[in-house]
């Protein structure tokens, strides 16, 4: 089943990085359409219906909360605002407007594609089935995005999460730090490969005791064992 995914957003990098993201997944397939400027999102909203409307808020033309007002005046679709603007007073607008989610640039596409997925699922009223993941005494709730260690929940920041998830959606599988900084940093990532040995120091002292499962492989990148 694919669902109708409105962006509109006027980078046309980040337009293209969600394109080629979204087309490398298979768990929720999305049908995507875009918008460069607000007036167009406008009139894409009025015309056609969508499952799920990704806005950014500083548009050319018509702004983000300007099409949120519209659409939630229209429909019951879902919305997420994906934008720069990360003060308080800016989030509680758009929660006020009727946006159900927020996501604060650069962000991860692993993050963004997984709020996307969340909510189509739950606004279709679809049963949440994926199992968790448990490795050793790890236990990953993909639905809640929790993680527990011997039963205790930790707290992740979401680029530890979603390394994490990578991990154990590929136990015993070497990943390397370019395929690691893709799938949770994104395409546009031009920082030093090395950032990702930072938030893995960051993830094994979360993790306590069963640190020991993440290992390191010389030349190759990180791994996760039983």
């Amino acid at each position: 089943m694919a669902f109708r995914l409105l962006a509109v957003e006027d980078s046309a990098q980040i337009r293209e990085m969600i394109s080629d993201y979204f087309a490398s997944k298979d768990e929720v397939i999305f049908e995507l359409d875009f918008a460069c400027d607000g007036d167009t999102g406008l009139e894409k909203v009025y015309e056609n219906e969508y499952d799920l409307v990704l806005l950014d808020i500083m548009l050319p033309g018509a702004s983000g909360f300007d099409i949120c007002k519209y659409l939630r005046s229209e429909s019951t679709c879902p919305i997420i605002f994906m934008t720069a603007l990360g003060s308080e007073n800016d989030i509680l607008h758009g929660y006020d407007l009727g946006a159900d989610d927020y996501i604060v640039k650069p962000f991860s596409l692993a993050a963004l594609y997984a709020k996307c997925t969340a909510l189509v699922k739950r606004a279709k009223g679809m049963i949440l089935t994926q199992n968790k993941t448990v490795c050793g005494q790890i236990e990953l709730d993909p639905i809640k995005m929790s993680v527990s260690v011997s039963g205790k929940e930790i707290d992740l920041a979401p680029k530890e999460y979603f390394l994490l998830k990578l991990l154990m959606d590929n136990k015993g599988r070497v990943l390397s730090r370019e395929t690691l900084i893709t799938k949770v940093w994104g395409y546009d990532f031009d920082g030093e490969e090395r950032v990702v040995d930072n938030h893995i120091k960051k993830l094994r002292k979360a993790l306590g005791s069963e640190s020991k499962r993440v290992k390191t492989v010389f030349g190759g990148g990180y791994k996760l064992t039983e």
